[in-house]
Protein backbone atom coordinates (compact mmCIF):
# COMPACT_ATOMS: atom_id res chain seq x y z
CA UNK A 1 0.00 0.00 0.00
CA UNK A 2 1.53 3.36 -0.98
CA UNK A 3 2.26 6.10 1.50
CA UNK A 4 -1.11 7.86 1.88
CA UNK A 5 0.16 11.44 1.97
CA UNK A 6 2.28 12.24 -1.12
CA UNK A 7 2.92 15.78 0.18
CA UNK A 8 4.71 14.27 3.21
CA UNK A 9 6.60 11.66 1.27
CA UNK A 10 9.69 13.73 0.53
CA UNK A 11 10.26 14.30 4.23
CA UNK A 12 10.79 10.61 4.85
CA UNK A 13 12.47 9.32 1.72
CA UNK A 14 15.48 7.08 2.11
CA UNK A 15 18.85 8.60 1.33
CA UNK A 16 21.12 6.25 -0.58
CA UNK A 17 24.07 4.97 1.45
CA UNK A 18 27.42 6.58 0.69
CA UNK A 19 29.84 4.80 -1.61
CA UNK A 20 32.49 2.77 0.16
CA UNK A 21 35.12 5.48 -0.27
CA UNK A 22 33.01 8.15 1.39
CA UNK A 23 31.91 5.74 4.11
CA UNK A 24 35.47 4.74 4.92
CA UNK A 25 36.61 8.36 4.98
CA UNK A 26 33.83 9.25 7.44
CA UNK A 27 34.61 6.18 9.53
CA UNK A 28 38.31 7.00 9.62
CA UNK A 29 37.64 10.56 10.77
CA UNK A 30 35.32 9.36 13.50
CA UNK A 31 37.58 6.57 14.75
CA UNK A 32 40.50 8.99 14.99
CA UNK A 33 38.36 11.42 16.98
CA UNK A 34 37.12 8.64 19.24
CA UNK A 35 40.68 7.52 19.93
CA UNK A 36 41.91 11.07 20.52
CA UNK A 37 39.24 11.74 23.15
CA UNK A 38 39.41 8.23 24.60
CA UNK A 39 43.15 7.52 24.81
CA UNK A 40 42.59 4.34 26.82
CA UNK A 41 41.07 2.66 23.75
CA UNK A 42 42.94 0.42 21.32
CA UNK A 43 45.07 1.65 18.44
CA UNK A 44 42.71 3.32 15.93
CA UNK A 45 44.68 1.85 13.02
CA UNK A 46 43.74 -1.68 14.02
CA UNK A 47 40.13 -0.69 14.51
CA UNK A 48 40.01 0.97 11.11
CA UNK A 49 41.49 -2.11 9.44
CA UNK A 50 38.65 -4.16 10.90
CA UNK A 51 36.12 -1.60 9.65
CA UNK A 52 37.58 -1.76 6.13
CA UNK A 53 37.25 -5.53 6.10
CA UNK A 54 33.66 -5.32 7.37
CA UNK A 55 32.72 -2.73 4.74
CA UNK A 56 34.33 -4.80 1.97
CA UNK A 57 32.24 -7.80 3.04
CA UNK A 58 28.88 -6.20 3.92
CA UNK A 59 28.90 -2.66 2.52
CA UNK A 60 28.68 -1.19 6.01
CA UNK A 61 30.06 -1.63 9.53
CA UNK A 62 28.83 -1.73 13.12
CA UNK A 63 29.83 0.68 15.88
CA UNK A 64 30.93 -0.75 19.20
CA UNK A 65 28.71 0.23 22.16
CA UNK A 66 31.40 2.66 23.33
CA UNK A 67 31.61 4.26 19.87
CA UNK A 68 27.83 4.59 19.71
CA UNK A 69 27.67 6.28 23.12
CA UNK A 70 30.51 8.65 22.26
CA UNK A 71 29.03 9.47 18.85
CA UNK A 72 25.58 10.27 20.25
CA UNK A 73 27.03 12.47 22.98
CA UNK A 74 29.29 14.34 20.56
CA UNK A 75 26.34 14.85 18.20
CA UNK A 76 24.74 16.80 21.04
CA UNK A 77 28.00 18.67 21.67
CA UNK A 78 28.05 19.65 17.99
CA UNK A 79 24.47 20.95 18.02
CA UNK A 80 24.86 24.56 16.99
CA UNK A 81 21.32 25.49 17.96
CA UNK A 82 21.39 24.10 21.50
CA UNK A 83 21.90 26.27 24.56
CA UNK A 84 22.05 23.25 26.90
CA UNK A 85 25.25 21.62 25.69
CA UNK A 86 26.98 21.91 29.05
CA UNK A 87 25.44 18.52 29.83
CA UNK A 88 26.43 16.73 26.60
CA UNK A 89 28.41 13.93 28.26
CA UNK A 90 25.54 13.13 30.65
CA UNK A 91 23.36 11.81 27.82
CA UNK A 92 22.12 8.28 28.57
CA UNK A 93 22.40 6.14 25.43
CA UNK A 94 20.00 3.22 24.98
CA UNK A 95 21.33 0.79 22.38
CA UNK A 96 18.34 -0.76 20.60
CA UNK A 97 20.05 -1.30 17.26
CA UNK A 98 18.65 -4.83 17.13
CA UNK A 99 15.07 -3.48 17.02
CA UNK A 100 13.39 -3.39 13.58
CA UNK A 101 9.69 -4.22 13.91
CA UNK A 102 7.35 -1.19 14.31
CA UNK A 103 5.69 -2.77 17.37
CA UNK A 104 9.06 -3.09 19.08
CA UNK A 105 10.11 0.42 18.03
CA UNK A 106 6.94 1.81 19.59
CA UNK A 107 7.54 -0.09 22.83
CA UNK A 108 11.11 1.20 22.88
CA UNK A 109 9.88 4.78 22.47
CA UNK A 110 7.39 4.43 25.33
CA UNK A 111 10.10 2.97 27.55
CA UNK A 112 12.28 5.92 26.55
CA UNK A 113 9.63 8.35 27.79
CA UNK A 114 9.26 6.51 31.09
CA UNK A 115 13.02 6.45 31.66
CA UNK A 116 13.48 10.09 30.69
CA UNK A 117 10.55 11.28 32.82
CA UNK A 118 12.07 9.81 36.01
CA UNK A 119 9.16 11.05 38.18
CA UNK A 120 9.80 14.59 37.00
CA UNK A 121 13.57 14.68 37.42
CA UNK A 122 14.13 14.62 33.68
CA UNK A 123 17.05 12.59 32.34
CA UNK A 124 18.70 13.39 28.98
CA UNK A 125 18.21 10.16 27.00
CA UNK A 126 18.66 8.92 23.44
CA UNK A 127 17.33 5.62 22.12
CA UNK A 128 19.15 4.40 19.01
CA UNK A 129 17.21 1.96 16.84
CA UNK A 130 18.45 0.03 13.80
CA UNK A 131 20.72 1.81 11.28
CA UNK A 132 20.14 2.01 7.57
CA UNK A 133 22.04 -0.72 5.74
CA UNK A 134 22.67 -1.19 2.02
CA UNK A 135 19.35 -2.29 0.53
CA UNK A 136 17.74 -2.46 3.99
CA UNK A 137 16.47 0.94 5.16
CA UNK A 138 15.47 0.99 8.82
CA UNK A 139 12.19 2.21 10.36
CA UNK A 140 11.48 5.91 10.81
CA UNK A 141 9.46 7.88 13.36
CA UNK A 142 7.06 10.35 11.75
CA UNK A 143 6.52 13.48 13.78
CA UNK A 144 8.70 16.09 15.43
CA UNK A 145 8.49 14.66 18.94
CA UNK A 146 7.40 11.46 20.65
CA UNK A 147 4.72 13.53 22.40
CA UNK A 148 2.67 16.14 20.56
CA UNK A 149 -0.87 17.45 20.90
CA UNK A 150 -3.47 16.96 18.18
CA UNK A 151 -4.83 20.53 18.47
CA UNK A 152 -1.39 22.10 18.03
CA UNK A 153 -1.44 23.74 14.57
CA UNK A 154 2.11 22.46 14.03
CA UNK A 155 0.74 18.91 14.30
CA UNK A 156 -1.99 19.28 11.66
CA UNK A 157 -0.33 17.08 9.02
CA UNK A 158 0.52 14.34 11.50
CA UNK A 159 -2.99 14.41 12.99
CA UNK A 160 -4.53 14.11 9.52
CA UNK A 161 -2.26 11.20 8.67
CA UNK A 162 -3.12 9.42 11.93
CA UNK A 163 -6.84 9.79 11.20
CA UNK A 164 -6.36 8.45 7.68
CA UNK A 165 -4.71 5.43 9.24
CA UNK A 166 -7.71 4.85 11.49
CA UNK A 167 -7.08 6.91 14.63
CA UNK A 168 -10.39 8.00 16.16
CA UNK A 169 -9.09 10.71 18.50
CA UNK A 170 -8.23 14.36 18.09
CA UNK A 171 -11.44 16.02 19.29
CA UNK A 172 -10.22 17.26 22.68
CA UNK A 173 -7.82 20.01 23.68
CA UNK A 174 -4.28 18.86 24.48
CA UNK A 175 -4.96 15.31 23.34
CA UNK A 176 -1.76 13.36 22.77
CA UNK A 177 -1.26 12.18 19.20
CA UNK A 178 -0.44 8.54 18.54
CA UNK A 179 3.11 7.58 17.67
CA UNK A 180 3.62 6.94 13.96
CA UNK A 181 6.24 4.37 12.95
CA UNK A 182 7.06 3.87 9.29
CA UNK A 183 8.57 0.39 8.63
CA UNK A 184 10.60 1.72 5.68
CA UNK A 185 10.59 4.77 3.41
CA UNK A 186 7.44 4.84 1.30
CA UNK A 187 5.67 2.20 3.40
CA UNK A 188 2.39 2.81 5.18
CA UNK A 189 3.03 3.87 8.79
CA UNK A 190 1.62 2.08 11.82
CA UNK A 191 0.07 4.14 14.64
CA UNK A 192 0.30 3.45 18.35
CA UNK A 193 -1.58 5.16 21.17
CA UNK A 194 0.88 6.57 23.71
CA UNK A 195 0.20 4.96 27.11
CA UNK A 196 -0.92 7.32 29.87
CA UNK A 197 1.92 6.23 32.13
CA UNK A 198 4.48 7.27 29.51
CA UNK A 199 3.40 10.93 29.43
CA UNK A 200 3.78 13.25 32.40
CA UNK A 201 1.83 16.48 31.94
CA UNK A 202 1.87 19.70 33.95
CA UNK A 203 -1.33 21.76 34.44
CA UNK A 204 -0.45 25.44 34.14
CA UNK A 205 -1.28 27.84 36.94
CA UNK A 206 -0.07 31.33 37.82
CA UNK A 207 1.64 32.25 41.11
CA UNK A 208 -0.41 35.46 41.54
CA UNK A 209 -3.65 34.96 39.60
CA UNK A 210 -5.86 31.96 40.48
CA UNK A 211 -7.99 32.71 37.43
CA UNK A 212 -5.17 31.58 35.12
CA UNK A 213 -6.02 27.93 35.80
CA UNK A 214 -9.41 28.46 34.12
CA UNK A 215 -7.62 28.70 30.77
CA UNK A 216 -7.21 24.93 31.03
CA UNK A 217 -3.62 24.89 29.77
CA UNK A 218 -1.09 22.13 30.24
CA UNK A 219 2.11 20.86 28.67
CA UNK A 220 4.16 17.68 28.77
CA UNK A 221 7.40 17.12 30.63
CA UNK A 222 9.73 15.43 28.11
CA UNK A 223 10.59 17.11 24.78
CA UNK A 224 11.85 14.06 22.87
CA UNK A 225 12.87 14.94 19.30
CA UNK A 226 12.01 12.17 16.86
CA UNK A 227 12.28 13.59 13.32
CA UNK A 228 16.07 13.64 12.99
CA UNK A 229 18.66 11.05 12.03
CA UNK A 230 21.78 10.47 14.04
CA UNK A 231 24.85 10.34 11.80
CA UNK A 232 28.08 8.86 13.17
CA UNK A 233 31.10 7.94 11.09
CA UNK A 234 29.13 7.54 7.87
CA UNK A 235 26.39 5.40 9.49
CA UNK A 236 22.84 6.77 9.64
CA UNK A 237 20.42 5.91 12.42
CA UNK A 238 17.08 7.26 11.14
CA UNK A 239 15.15 6.48 14.34
CA UNK A 240 17.03 7.90 17.31
CA UNK A 241 14.67 9.91 19.54
CA UNK A 242 16.48 12.05 22.08
CA UNK A 243 15.58 14.53 24.81
CA UNK A 244 16.87 16.96 27.34
CA UNK A 245 14.50 19.03 29.42
CA UNK A 246 12.55 22.13 28.55
CA UNK A 247 13.64 25.71 28.85
CA UNK A 248 10.63 27.73 29.95
CA UNK A 249 10.59 30.05 26.96
CA UNK A 250 10.24 27.06 24.67
CA UNK A 251 6.77 26.46 26.08
CA UNK A 252 5.68 29.94 27.15
CA UNK A 253 7.07 32.05 24.32
CA UNK A 254 6.95 29.65 21.39
CA UNK A 255 4.59 26.67 21.82
CA UNK A 256 1.86 28.64 23.57
CA UNK A 257 2.68 32.16 22.45
CA UNK A 258 3.49 32.01 18.72
CA UNK A 259 0.70 33.17 16.43
CA UNK A 260 1.01 30.02 14.31
CA UNK A 261 0.88 27.78 17.39
CA UNK A 262 -1.56 28.21 20.30
CA UNK A 263 -1.53 32.04 20.01
CA UNK A 264 -2.50 32.61 23.66
CA UNK A 265 -1.20 36.14 24.19
CA UNK A 266 -4.60 37.77 23.48
CA UNK A 267 -6.35 35.47 25.97
CA UNK A 268 -3.69 36.13 28.62
CA UNK A 269 -3.98 39.87 28.01
CA UNK A 270 -7.74 39.73 28.60
CA UNK A 271 -7.24 37.71 31.79
CA UNK A 272 -4.83 40.28 33.20
CA UNK A 273 -6.85 43.28 32.00
CA UNK A 274 -4.12 44.63 29.74
CA UNK A 275 -4.79 47.51 27.37
CA UNK A 276 -4.70 46.00 23.87
CA UNK A 277 -5.80 49.15 22.05
CA UNK A 278 -2.29 49.88 20.80
CA UNK A 279 0.96 48.04 20.31
CA UNK A 280 2.63 50.85 22.29
CA UNK A 281 1.06 49.61 25.50
CA UNK A 282 3.38 46.60 25.12
CA UNK A 283 0.53 44.31 26.04
CA UNK A 284 2.08 41.46 24.08
CA UNK A 285 5.33 41.76 26.01
CA UNK A 286 3.54 41.89 29.35
CA UNK A 287 1.31 38.93 28.47
CA UNK A 288 4.38 37.00 27.34
CA UNK A 289 6.08 37.54 30.70
CA UNK A 290 2.99 36.37 32.60
CA UNK A 291 2.69 33.27 30.41
CA UNK A 292 6.36 32.37 30.91
CA UNK A 293 6.07 33.00 34.63
CA UNK A 294 3.13 30.59 34.77
CA UNK A 295 5.13 27.89 32.97
CA UNK A 296 8.15 28.13 35.29
CA UNK A 297 5.94 28.29 38.38
CA UNK A 298 3.84 25.29 37.32
CA UNK A 299 6.77 23.01 36.51
CA UNK A 300 8.50 23.93 39.73
CA UNK A 301 5.33 23.26 41.74
CA UNK A 302 4.93 19.89 40.01
CA UNK A 303 8.55 18.91 40.66
CA UNK A 304 9.36 18.69 36.96
CA UNK A 305 12.77 19.78 35.68
CA UNK A 306 12.73 23.00 33.67
CA UNK A 307 15.31 25.70 33.00
CA UNK A 308 14.97 29.47 32.86
CA UNK A 309 16.65 31.38 30.07
CA UNK A 310 18.85 33.56 32.27
CA UNK A 311 20.42 30.65 34.13
CA UNK A 312 20.94 28.63 30.96
CA UNK A 313 22.59 31.58 29.24
CA UNK A 314 25.27 31.64 31.94
CA UNK A 315 25.65 27.87 31.77
CA UNK A 316 26.15 28.03 28.02
CA UNK A 317 29.01 30.47 28.46
CA UNK A 318 30.47 28.09 31.05
CA UNK A 319 30.25 25.35 28.41
CA UNK A 320 32.22 27.51 25.97
CA UNK A 321 34.94 28.08 28.57
CA UNK A 322 35.13 24.37 29.34
CA UNK A 323 35.40 23.45 25.66
CA UNK A 324 38.11 26.06 25.13
CA UNK A 325 40.25 24.27 27.72
CA UNK A 326 40.07 21.19 25.49
CA UNK A 327 40.91 23.22 22.39
CA UNK A 328 37.50 22.62 20.85
CA UNK A 329 35.39 25.28 19.10
CA UNK A 330 31.70 25.62 19.97
CA UNK A 331 29.70 26.04 16.75
CA UNK A 332 26.78 28.31 17.55
CA UNK A 333 23.81 29.71 15.69
CA UNK A 334 23.32 33.02 17.50
CA UNK A 335 19.71 33.39 16.35
CA UNK A 336 18.79 30.11 18.06
CA UNK A 337 20.86 30.51 21.22
CA UNK A 338 19.49 33.91 22.20
CA UNK A 339 16.15 33.28 23.99
CA UNK A 340 12.86 34.53 22.51
CA UNK A 341 12.14 36.52 25.70
CA UNK A 342 14.32 39.37 27.03
CA UNK A 343 17.12 38.46 24.65
CA UNK A 344 19.34 41.48 25.36
CA UNK A 345 18.99 40.87 29.11
CA UNK A 346 20.68 37.47 28.81
CA UNK A 347 24.40 36.77 28.91
CA UNK A 348 24.46 35.05 25.50
CA UNK A 349 23.27 38.13 23.61
CA UNK A 350 26.38 40.28 23.85
CA UNK A 351 29.06 38.34 21.99
CA UNK A 352 30.01 36.50 18.80
CA UNK A 353 30.47 32.73 18.44
CA UNK A 354 32.17 30.11 16.29
CA UNK A 355 30.16 29.69 13.12
CA UNK A 356 28.13 26.51 12.61
CA UNK A 357 29.55 23.88 10.26
CA UNK A 358 26.81 21.75 8.76
CA UNK A 359 29.40 19.24 7.56
CA UNK A 360 30.50 18.50 11.11
CA UNK A 361 29.85 14.98 12.33
CA UNK A 362 28.66 13.27 14.47
CA UNK A 363 25.41 15.21 14.23
CA UNK A 364 21.65 15.14 14.41
CA UNK A 365 20.37 15.86 10.91
CA UNK A 366 16.86 16.47 9.60
CA UNK A 367 15.81 13.67 7.25
CA UNK A 368 14.10 15.96 4.75
CA UNK A 369 16.54 16.21 1.86
CA UNK A 370 14.77 19.36 0.67
CA UNK A 371 15.94 21.19 3.78
CA UNK A 372 19.43 22.21 4.75
CA UNK A 373 20.85 19.88 7.41
CA UNK A 374 19.87 21.45 10.70
CA UNK A 375 22.13 20.77 13.65
CA UNK A 376 20.16 20.93 16.87
CA UNK A 377 19.80 19.32 20.28
CA UNK A 378 17.48 17.54 22.65
CA UNK A 379 17.49 20.42 25.06
CA UNK A 380 14.90 22.76 23.63
CA UNK A 381 13.62 21.09 20.50
CA UNK A 382 10.42 22.65 19.24
CA UNK A 383 11.20 26.16 18.18
CA UNK A 384 13.73 28.38 16.56
CA UNK A 385 15.56 28.50 19.87
CA UNK A 386 16.36 24.90 20.44
CA UNK A 387 15.78 21.90 18.52
CA UNK A 388 18.90 17.66 21.52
Amino acid sequence: MPFPHPNLRSAFTHRRPPEHGALLKAADTFIRQFAAENPETADPRGRFDRIKAEVAETGTYEHTPAELTFGAQVAWRNSARCIGRLYWNNLTVRDLRHVHHPDDVARGCFDHLRLATNKGRIRPVITVFAPDRPGRPAPRLLGEQLVRYADDPRSAARAALAKDLGWKGGDNAFEVLPLLVQPAPGATPEFYEVPDDAVLEVPLTHPHDPGFAALGLRWYAVPAVSDMSLEIGGITYPAAPFNGWYMGTEIGSRNLGDTDRYNLLPAVAVLFGLDTSSERTLWRDRALVELNLAVLHSYQQAGVTIADHHTESHRFLAHIEREAKHGRPVPTDWSWIVPPLSGSATAVFHRYYDLPDERQRPAFVHRDAARQPSLTCPYSPTSAHGGP
